[in-house]
């Protein structure tokens, strides 16, 4: 009997690579909001957060409105994005293994969607839950609980796979096993059971 019946993933970073289209246009953001042109390498910390909560660290006084041009930026940069190679193929093989798949990001459902629509991978994810369905988001376990509410499942039979400390910090917190995707992440050194190298290192993970 499978060790996890739920596969869960995040998405950025994860699923796709978003990375240059987060940081790029949220450096433009800024410059439009705040008139300072502030240097990318300063910018990477939103990778993985809500983008409410980055605007919060960076100190914006009109979040709403900065994140209504932060949304309309990030649509210039969709070219930029692109679903990490192998990770069709691992959807897939999950799929056909019977193994429930679940996504958890700190995007909203606004926000959600495009890239994995595009890449025809999103019909094969039974539950998703993004940013506005909790009050608290990563790194507290409150999205994997409420993945937890929605699908029934115990925390035990549930693998976290994400790029982040924040991942990280949610899955410890609801006592859920976490694997790192290492083709996604800057920081080899974040907790996790498993250490990907690449996303076809699941299937091995799983046996």
């Amino acid at each position: 009997m499978p060790k996890y019946k739920h596969i869960v993933f995040d998405v950025d970073g994860t699923l796709v690579d978003t990375e240059s289209a987060i940081v790029y246009s949220l450096q433009e953001t800024l410059l439009a909001v705040t008139g300072k042109e502030i240097p990318l390498v300063e910018l990477t910390f939103a990778l993985g957060i809500t983008g409410e909560d980055a605007l919060k660290r960076l100190e914006i006084d009109d979040i709403p409105a900065a994140m209504e041009i932060w949304v309309k930026n990030l649509r210039k940069y969709t070219d930029m994005v692109v679903v990490f190679q192998g990770i069709t193929e691992l959807l897939d093989q999950l799929s056909k293994q019977g193994y429930e798949l679940g996504i958890i990001t700190s995007r909203t459902k606004d926000e959600f969607g495009d890239d994995l629509e595009r890449a025809g991978v999103l019909e094969l994810f039974t539950t998703i839950v993004c940013a506005d369905d909790t009050t608290e988001h990563k790194p507290t376990p409150a999205p994997l609980f409420k993945y937890m509410e929605l699908t029934g499942a115990d925390c035990s039979q549930i693998l976290y796979i994400g790029d982040s400390e924040y991942d990280s910090g949610c899955a410890e917190g609801a006592g859920v096993d976490f694997a790192l995707a290492g083709w996604g992440c800057h920081n080899r050194d974040i907790k996790a059971k498993y250490c990907l190298d690449e996303p076809e290192g699941l299937l091995a993970v799983l046996g």
